[in-house]
């Protein structure tokens, strides 16, 4: 048998981390770590519920997750499909974590805390872009915070130029709505609103 299946075994294939991978990790947001969450405007959400595990990619304005003090973070929820397989998770689940990405930055920044979901009048009016505000507030406690270092970014090239997706290359949402619904939602007609119905409907 192949599979490692114990933590025993794990550390006996890797060894120890080393000082700098360990001394980064706190429980708070530093200076330092502040000023990646106020620079990035990607950040990807994972909860956990009753049916699984859920990662879901949330994106905004740079410094859209708010800094209230160094152990609290808030996202607003924004526009998107009502699915809120997130919303439903951190309801039952509170634990929660964030992964941010800037575009031309090697680091990421991993938070990891326990999330609530607030629908405070006054706070999703704070959160308010162009007028339109959020239906709710995710407010992250949060437990550990650190940065995890360039490798999977350059091993990837995510920021060259080059290694972007061709136009076309790739099945487009209308097609895959139209193939999993044998043709009753998407198609070209879905493909071509979208770009003005995500214009209208961004906030």
């Amino acid at each position: 048998m192949s599979i490692v299946s114990s933590v025993s075994e794990l550390e006996a294939l890797y060894g120890r981390a080393g000082e700098s991978s360990t001394v980064k990790e706190v429980d708070r947001i530093t200076p330092h770590y502040r000023a990646y969450v106020d620079a990035a405007p990607f950040a990807v959400l994972a909860t956990s519920g009753p049916e699984g595990l859920d990662c879901s990619p949330r994106g905004d304005r740079p410094g859209f997750v708010r800094v209230t003090d160094e152990r609290t973070l808030m996202m607003p929820d924004r526009h998107g499909n009502n699915r809120i397989d997130s919303l439903r998770n951190i309801v039952r689940d509170p634990r929660a974590a964030l992964l941010f990405l800037i575009p031309g930055c090697g680091n990421t920044l991993r938070v990891n805390g326990r999330a609530h979901v607030e629908t405070r009048p006054d706070l999703l009016e704070s959160f308010a872009v162009d007028g339109k505000a959020p239906r709710s507030v995710v407010v992250l406690t949060v437990e550990v915070v650190y940065f995890q270092c360039a490798r999977a970014i350059v091993r990837s090239a995510l920021w060259d130029p080059d290694s972007q997706a061709l136009p076309g290359s790739l099945p487009s949402a209308g097609e895959i709505l139209a193939a999993l619904s044998d043709g009753r939602v998407g198609g070209e007609t879905y493909d071509a609103a979208w770009p003005e119905r995500a214009r209208q409907s961004l906030w």
